[in-house]
């Protein structure tokens, strides 16, 4: 039987990847070892999203494994060698301010990490697919050189302006303020192109804006629709950071994003650099989410504003998602942004009113 192995398996976009793959009829083996707990406290951890995997994908095999290890990593992959048909890689340290907390542990996950996953895979399964989960943030501050202008509710761009529609590949990321962590992304992000182009290997990265759904055990510092979602449901404070609350994000699905990552795998393409998101489909400021977020929970947020914004943060980001489009044109975004807050908050208010983690 052919084999799906995803790390960060009990992740937003790893658990989303189990279940996906394990109904399509694959082997699915998963990487995690709760790091996510260790970033951000036992209320963000991940142990109820493994308890529903194994509870739903009777066939999915969970390994407490860390990828920093590169022996223990490379003794899975030789148990599995040439069945692994696909790798998706979603396991990170996935905070800016985090990053700057303890840079090297940032770094040996996001970037050693990755290069243990690569190194074993071009060992003992080169014809398999490799996706990786990057980020926009491999772009720096770059978007804040837009010529933004300042609405009611969010900064945005004038209409006629070319990146109104998204920002695409082709910007650059040198010269730009990054973050620690858009850093470490970027690092595996060119070594994931390199060992598609140096070897031959099918190797993608998805570069996402916010990546949301019910099963993000969201946190002060990640998570932003799923925590801000919480905060609003259960009184919970928020604190805005920076930009007048009308700082503008796009945001896809975990659903859509794997879905994506099936397109790319039934025809790979060796190399590939995709910029993916909600794109206009789905985006939102901080502040129209918080609207969002009190009408549907019915509930007034307990909100703070804090002046100084995060260092490399994005004023506006929306993905020009038109290249993996024309590659792949069976592909469609399906959840909007109320849709995407009212599962949130449906699939999550009684675990969270209970008290439960995540």
């Amino acid at each position: 039987m052919a084999v799906v192995l995803v790390t960060g398996a009990h992740g937003l976009v790893g658990g989303e990847s189990v279940r996906f793959f394990s109904e399509k009829g694959f082997q699915v083996v998963g990487i995690d070892n709760d790091m996510r707990s260790f970033f951000f406290g036992s209320s963000a951890s991940t142990a109820w999203q493994a308890a529903l995997l194994r509870e739903s994908c009777p066939s999915y095999l969970p390994v407490n494994t860390d990828i920093r290890d590169s022996a223990a990593i490379d003794r899975l992959f030789a148990e599995y060698a040439s069945d692994i048909a696909l790798v998706i890689h979603a396991a990170a340290q996935p905070s800016h301010d985090w990053a700057a907390q303890d840079p090297l542990t940032d770094f040996h996950v996001n970037a050693t990490g990755t290069l243990n996953l690569l190194e074993a895979t071009r060992k003992h399964c080169p014809q398999a697919t490799f996706i990786f989960t990057s980020t926009n943030k491999v772009y720096g501050d770059r978007p804040n050189s837009l010529p933004l202008a300042e609405l009611p509710t969010r900064w945005e761009l004038d209409p006629s302006h070319p990146c109104w529609n998204g920002i695409d590949e082709s910007m650059p990321v040198d010269q730009t303020t990054h973050s620690l962590f858009g850093c470490s992304k970027l690092a595996a992000d060119i070594l994931v192109q390199e060992y598609g182009r140096y070897f031959g290997m099918n190797t993608a990265c998805f570069r996402a804006g916010c990546i949301t759904g019910p099963a993000h055990s969201g946190a002060p510092l990640h998570g932003f629709l799923a925590y801000l979602m919480k905060c609003a449901a259960t009184g919970i404070p928020y604190r805005v950071l920076g930009y007048g609350g009308k700082q503008v994000r796009d945001n896809i699905h975990s659903a859509d994003l794997v879905n994506a990552f099936h397109h790319f795998h039934l025809a790979p393409r060796p190399s590939e650099v995709y910029n993916i998101g909600g794109g206009r489909f789905c985006n939102c400021s901080l502040l129209e989410a918080v609207s969002l977020c009190e009408e549907i929970s019915g509930v007034p947020l307990d909100r703070s504003y804090a002046g100084e914004n995060r260092i490399g943060d994005h004023i506006w980001w929306i993905s020009d998602t038109s290249k993996f489009q024309s590659h792949y044109p069976g592909w469609k975004l399906r959840y909007g942004l109320r849709e995407i807050l009212m599962q949130i908050h449906s699939e999550n208010h009684s675990r969270w009113m209970a008290g439960a983690t995540g």
